[in-house]
């Protein structure tokens, strides 16, 4: 089996990247497996070779020229490398910039296409930006053409049979692959009470600063909570467009030396295990990888309901806190609860990574089920 990708992760191109070695794991069970990664040109990305995984950057001059770029340089590794229908497959990391290319090399090609996603995008807080707006009209443009349908988690499966019911196909449910047993063995390489010795109780955050995220929502929690304990601090890995505009609502607030950015962490796992809590804020999320790994790390989680959270793992009062998005006032009882409360934080660490050993799968057992999905397709 021949396969194309349509991805939007550069770093695929990072030597030993998680991404790049689950990638190099993929095409060990197939013929080819050729990415085209949408990428800026200034940022001097190269063609790799990897055994039989080939990765290519589109060099655009502008992001704006990325869906342009991705198919003619997708129709060259077609049209050189033999795909044929019966034997080769067109997957997609999304079913929107990335799928709208998959649906033009499908038209072109006659190969089977599989759409990808990550997020409920029928969300109503998926829908509030321009960009999002177009996204929908692309979704709803290709998505009756696609031949295959991956959802990272049941309810964004339910959410597009819901706005599709004559829909052919049926989406099916793979979630995001988190080596969960490595996690709940792994010592931590770092002490984070020792990285940040001013304050004795650390509730972490590990996300993109962008809007969806509504860190805004987690400052004002923090801002209720030391009024009353003013020994607690928020320390967020990421970064992103709205870090600027959270530091001075921190300022603003009053909670400026409370509130620590550290920048994206190769190691966030020694962060989740010696925190005190582990917070997300999001107003949607496709999945919630982070969730996974705090929760395997023994974090005591409290999150808004979206992603992985809005399913059966996530019981709230049992192994964790689950409040409805933008609701700060649930989010502040939450987080006050677990720092008045040692036990149920011991409770919430062992409950959870019960629940997680319960549904967790082998890294083999997951490749093999990942290929599988896309061959069923290629033999179409």
């Amino acid at each position: 089996m021949k396969v194309l990708s349509i991805s939007t992760d550069r770093k695929l191109f990072e030597n030993g990247s998680p991404v790049q070695v689950r990638n190099i794991e993929y095409a060990s069970k197939m013929k080819e497996l050729h990415v085209v990664v949408f990428s800026l040109k200034k940022l001097g990305l190269k063609p790799q070779k990897i055994g039989n995984l080939f990765i290519y950057p589109t060099s655009s001059l502008s992001r704006w020229l990325y869906v342009f770029g991705a198919y003619y340089l997708a129709k060259k590794i077609v049209a050189e490398n033999g795909f044929l229908p019966g034997e080769s497959v067109i997957s997609t990391q999304d079913p929107f910039e990335t799928g709208l290319v998959g649906f033009y090399l499908k038209k072109k090609f006659k190969l089977p296409l599989q759409l990808q996603s990550h997020t409920d995008f029928f969300s109503p807080l998926f829908g509030k930006t321009l960009l999002n707006k177009i996204r929908l009209f692309i979704v709803k443009k290709i998505i009756s053409t696609a031949d295959g349908f991956r959802v990272v988690n049941q309810s964004v499966g339910l959410s597009i049979t819901k706005h599709f019911p004559n829909l052919s196909i049926k989406p099916e449910t793979l979630p995001v692959f988190v080596d969960t047993q490595k996690i709940m063995d792994a010592v931590p390489k770092r002490d984070i009470k020792k990285d940040f010795p001013q304050f004795k109780f650390i509730i972490f955050m590990a996300s993109r600063i962008t809007p969806e995220k509504n860190l805004d929502t987690a400052i004002h929690v923090l801002n209720k909570i030391v009024e009353q304990f003013s020994y607690v601090g928020l320390v967020i890995a990421g970064e992103g467009e709205e870090k600027v505009n959270l530091e001075n609502l921190a300022r603003k607030l009053g909670v400026a030396d409370k509130v620590v950015f550290i920048g994206w962490q190769d190691d966030l796992v020694s962060y989740y295990k010696t925190a005190d809590v582990f917070l997300l804020t999001s107003e949607y999320e496709g999945y919630g990888m982070t969730l996974i790994e705090a929760g395997a790390s023994g974090s005591a989680i409290v999150t808004t309901k979206v992603g992985v959270a809005d399913t059966d793992l996530f019981v709230n009062g049992k192994n964790s806190y689950v409040c409805p998005p933008w609701d700060t006032e649930c989010l502040f009882h939450s987080v006050l609860g677990l720092i008045m409360d040692d036990k149920k934080r011991e409770l919430f660490k062992q409950e959870m990574q019960d629940s997680i050993r319960k549904i967790s799968i082998t890294k083999e057992e997951y490749i093999a089920k990942y290929v599988s999905l896309l061959q069923n397709l290629s033999e179409k």
